[in-house]
């Protein structure tokens, strides 16, 4: 794992999620302990991104901050297909993406989500069977991940935001599922009722406890609330970040080796991480730099879009908010106050009255294609 600035010890206040998967080498001891690095390291599947794209990249931050881009994949394959539905074939693409920025400090964080159907021009690639990709103009930002794989992805978020993706991380449906029944469950609160057929999701409004299955269909339902778009369903993807940094926070995972256990299982068998990633005590070092950050440390953004020129139902980044926002995370900044202002609105949390109200970083019913659903 690249070297990153320590930080004197800060007083914890919630840990991060990524922490559950690894606490239970803490508090397991002698052989056993031998035995929980052994499986949990087996446990984790890596891609050699560095090896891949060689030099031609972005520059590392030398001030200790860095980069993850995390990928929610929406392949069908196996446990997937029972779980989402429909049918992708063997291919692939990036459901869900964020680039999560870590300060140099390491004591806070920024998260940018990236909607999946902005347009891009995506470089060209090779894919992990070796194959050249040719790039294309105006190509949808998850097709990335289709056509090349992690790599290319990888490859194609750099070129769009200018920042050098120091680490990745990866989990399809039925690994976000496992994850969040392992860790008890996540509550949500809905001001509005959400009836999703597409996605499964029935809620009345009100708090909910959803289970990983309930939870997943929660961060893909789209049709069911809203407006139908993209940005609102992102939109609930924040929301169940904070509600699985609230609920790591209050189980009592450290006084349960049972719980610890079979979370840091379940989560080592649900990713797919950067070979600098790919190992326990990576992921424990990486943990132990950023158990200081909690919700409160936390900044969530939707990458700000309009729609693109000719296609109404596709999105492009808004001119200057987007570069000021990349501009802002290279310098270690924090987000711009002018991008965080005009956030979209979360469909599951509007007045039940009224519409939401649009706002300058959303576009009418974007991405309201046959693919959107997928």
């Amino acid at each position: 794992m690249a070297e990153h600035k320590r930080v004197p010890r800060r007083r914890r206040k919630v840990l991060r999620v990524t922490a559950c998967a690894f606490a239970a080498l803490v508090v397991l001891g002698g052989g056993a302990a031998g035995y929980a690095y052994l499986k949990l390291n087996g446990n984790i599947k890596s891609v050699d991104i560095d090896g891949r794209l060689g030099d031609a990249r972005p520059p590392a931050a030398t001030d200790g901050s860095f980069n993850i881009l995390v990928l929610g994949s929406d392949s069908r394959v196996g446990e997937n297909g029972d779980l989402a539905g429909g049918d992708t074939g063997e291919s692939a693409r990036s459901d869900t993406a964020m680039v999560v920025h870590i300060g140099q400090d390491h004591a806070r964080a920024s998260i940018v989500s990236i909607p999946r159907d902005t347009l891009v021009d995506r470089p060209d690639c090779t894919d992990a069977n070796g194959k050249a990709v040719p790039g294309a103009e105006r190509a949808m930002y998850n097709s990335a991940f289709e056509v090349g794989g992690a790599a290319c992805a990888v490859k194609t978020t750099e070129q769009l935001t200018g920042l050098r993706m120091d680490h990745y991380l990866q989990v399809d449906f039925a690994g976000f599922a496992r994850v969040v029944d392992a860790m008890g469950g996540a509550t949500v609160t809905t001001t509005v009722a959400i009836h999703d057929k597409d996605s499964g999701l029935d809620l009345p409004a009100g708090e909910h406890h959803l289970d990983g299955q309930q939870a997943l269909a929660f961060v893909r339902t789209r049709h069911g609330v809203g407006d139908g778009s993209d940005l609102g369903r992102i939109e609930l993807q924040k929301q169940m970040v904070k509600s699985l940094l609230q609920q790591a926070g209050g189980i009592g995972l450290f006084s349960n080796p049972v719980k610890l256990w079979s979370i840091g299982d379940t989560m080592t068998k649900s990713i797919t991480a950067d070979s600098a990633l790919g190992s326990v005590n990576s992921l424990v070092g990486l943990v132990q730099e950023l158990k200081g950050i909690g919700p409160d440390q936390l900044t969530m953004v939707t990458l700000p879009v309009e729609t693109a020129p000719g296609d109404p139902n596709r999105v492009v980044e808004r001119q200057p908010q987007a570069r000021q926002l990349w501009a802002a995370l290279k310098a270690d900044r924090p987000v711009p106050q002018a991008v965080v202002s005009a956030q979209p609105q979360n469909p599951a949390q509007a007045t039940p009255t009224a519409s939401p109200a649009a706002s300058p970083a959303t576009s009418p019913k974007p991405a309201a294609t046959a693919t959107a659903g997928r």
